[in-house]
């Protein structure tokens, strides 16, 4: 299955002729979708209402649009802004049987999912506490997380765009301008999950590395590359240096801005892809000996979990090169709109 993904994002890259033969496939996914939606849109399926505001943060794409740092970077400006704010997420690859669960910093990606996992240590890091719930079902997560934190002002939903099932009171897409919307399809023959008109009822934010060629009214993010940091804190070997050869490893949606962001670091770059949310094991890195192995903060949340396993020295080869969301003055006006709108402070 793995494999078939990664196929089918490197053919969407490269907008591969073949994608063609998936155009009855895509007619039937257009046509289950809009039948879903107008199920909950006539009322017919029940839609969840939470006591308090829901902001859903997604994007119509398959794949890495920025979404997670935006969602970082959001959480920690309103937490110290004394907002209390919370998540809320899937858990895509977590254990469903555990869910509805609450992510604490020592949750492992096994239990709750890698990006719950980096989102919840990223904001522990900066010595935030940001409570997350996860679960399949939006609504359970809710409760679970009302019963456990009732002074929530703000719910953060991480994606659930495509969940219809959930009430929201406003949605944010995030668009990755350098992809774009590929060939204009939706799945399987594009990375479309919703036709492009989606864009209409929601606050579009445009992610682009490039933030000066946009108007100053733009909302736009991009993110800035941060130093590279040991995987498990201490560094054992020498830390790679520019017009270095790196292995650069990467479980990612969109793992070409990676490779992208580390060549324009300076570093010569081999890549290894894996599909999104891919379950590493040693047995993916143990060849990789003779540069120094580069991995993403997503990826990083798994490897450490699977060192604590192992007592295996790759790990010590293993840097990480942590990002974070630059937003523009247009998002953050947006945030104090959130703040007045629905009086949180």
């Amino acid at each position: 299955m793995k494999k078939l993904e990664l196929m089918l994002t490197q053919a969407w890259q490269n907008n591969a002729p073949w994608l063609k033969v998936l155009t009855p496939l895509s007619g039937l996914y257009s046509a289950v979708t809009h039948a879903r939606k107008s199920l909950y849109d006539s009322g017919k399926f029940p839609i969840y209402r939470a006591p308090v505001p829901v902001l859903v943060i997604g994007n119509i794409t398959v794949g890495g649009s920025g979404k997670t740092p935006l969602i970082i970077a959001l959480t920690k400006i309103l937490l110290k802004q004394g907002v209390s704010v919370a998540v809320i997420s899937r858990g895509y690859g977590g254990d469903t049987a555990q869910m509805p669960k609450l992510v604490t910093p020592a949750s492992t990606p096994s239990e709750v999912g890698d990006e719950p996992c980096l989102i919840v240590q990223s904001l522990h890091s900066d010595g935030l506490y940001l409570p997350m719930v996860v679960a399949p079902d939006r609504g359970q997560a809710i409760d679970l997380l009302l019963q456990n934190f009732p002074e929530t002002m703000l719910i953060i939903s991480d994606d659930g765009l495509q969940h219809y099932a959930l009430h929201r009171d406003e949605e944010w897409i995030v668009v990755d301008a350098a992809r774009g919307f590929g060939n204009g399809k939706l799945l399987p023959q594009g990375f479309l999950r919703e036709p492009i008109d989606r864009l209409q009822d929601a606050l579009v934010i445009y992610h682009d590395k490039d933030m000066t060629k946009y108007p100053n009214d733009a909302m736009t993010m991009s993110l800035r590359a941060g130093r590279i940091e040991p995987l498990m804190g201490t560094a054992k070997s020498p830390t790679p240096s520019v017009g270095m050869y790196v292995h650069a490893v990467s479980g990612i949606g969109y793992p070409k801005r990676f490779f992208d962001t580390l060549s324009d670091k300076g570093y010569l770059v081999i890549p290894h892809p894996f599909g999104d949310h891919h379950d590493f094991r040693v047995e993916d890195l143990v060849d990789l000996t003779d540069y120094p192995i580069i991995v993403t903060s997503k990826d990083a949340v798994k490897l450490r979990h699977l060192a604590a396993q192992t007592t295996h020295d790759i790990f010590d080869q293993i840097w990480v090169l942590p990002v974070e969301a630059v937003l523009s003055c247009a998002v953050f006006e947006q945030i104090d709109r959130l703040i007045t709108n629905y009086q949180l402070n």
